[in-house]
């Protein structure tokens, strides 16, 4: 919503649709700024966020000075994204396991030597991430595509818009869909466990 507001607020006020694009844009900056600083701390997560800040700050310098674009090349950019979430399943540790660690721990050498742990010794959780990497992967690749379809169909005012809706709406999705889908595999484990346990005290007591 903020960079539409602030896309608004500049064309009305005379800017160029290209200079208040380039400003609306940095709202995502602020946003990473302010995460370093509260948390005081780097990890892979803000590593990954600036790095992909920094390439849309370097296409958006370099590339010609064009609205559309504009528009373009960020969705190019968070297409990439997907395309390193595919690419990082060659990898011994694909992204989404990194990303995992980052929101499924505290932080503690407690909780990442735990989540290390599931990793090296559960099949199922190292094919859960797997899976959810290549979701991740696919659906950005997906997005990237049509917002750059969009990009060519819609006027910039409205694509500022379909923008803010994919950059929010997005990732809401895809995280419930990975929560949602973590608390089955979760499940699956248990009950698995569980069975197998069961099974070890019939053949005891045989």
């Amino acid at each position: 919503m903020l960079p539409l507001l602030t896309y608004h607020w500049l064309t009305g006020a005379g800017w160029s649709g290209f200079s208040a694009l380039v400003v609306s844009g940095v709202w995502p900056v602020v946003d990473t700024v302010v995460y370093l600083i509260w948390h005081r701390r780097i990890d892979e997560f803000a590593v990954i966020t600036l790095i992909f800040l920094a390439l849309t700050l370097v296409v958006t310098v370099i590339g010609p000075h064009s609205s559309h674009l504009l528009l373009v090349k960020d969705s190019a950019v968070t297409g990439l994204f997907g395309v390193v979430c595919l690419a990082s399943l060659a990898a011994r540790r694909p992204l989404m396991f990194y990303f995992g660690r980052k929101f499924g721990t505290d932080g503690s050498k407690e909780g990442l030597a735990r989540w290390q742990g599931l990793w090296d010794e559960y099949e199922g959780f190292r094919r859960m991430i797997r899976l959810i990497t290549l979701v991740w992967g696919v659906g950005y690749v997906v997005e990237a595509v049509t917002r750059i379809g969009l990009s060519y169909l819609l006027p910039t005012q409205a694509m500022i818009g379909v923008n803010a809706v994919l950059g929010y709406g997005f990732p809401a999705a895809l995280i419930a869909w990975t929560v949602a889908y973590g608390k089955k595999a979760r499940a699956r484990g248990a009950r698995r466990q569980a069975e197998a346990g069961a099974g070890e005290a019939r053949v005891g007591v045989g």
